[in-house]
């Protein structure tokens, strides 16, 4: 199910202690991409190291960054890689926007 670019992105986050790592294949649903990719940490440096490992690993591979969204002094960074969209957020705001339930039901991975 996991394409190579997913697994690329989780094991950055990974290295950088990023916190309830999911990946949700949302390609027969949404039509806007093929996988949400949700993380968290726990403080906004956290936050920030979470997005500067993304988009550094995919940078090497020359994967280009099509849009970034929000800041994580505001708990939440959307990564937009076309057929990939990463959510990045602070515990809280991540509970907040509850990502994970509007997606129940779709294949998932939790890493």
């Amino acid at each position: 199910m996991t394409n190579e670019k997913v697994l690329t992105i989780v094991n950055a986050m990974q290295e950088h202690q990023g916190i309830d790592i999911k990946s949700y294949f949302v390609g027969d649903t949404a039509g806007i991409t093929d996988y949400f990719v949700l993380a968290s940490g726990n403080s906004k440096p956290q936050v920030d190291a979470l997005v500067d490992a993304v988009e550094t690993v995919l940078g090497r591979q020359g994967i280009n960054l099509r849009n970034r969204e929000g800041r994580a002094d505001g708990g939440w960074v959307l990564l937009d890689y076309e057929d990939v969209i990463v959510h990045i957020f602070s515990s809280e705001m991540r509970e907040f926007y509850n990502l994970d339930h509007t997606w129940n039901g779709v294949p998932t991975e939790t890493f």
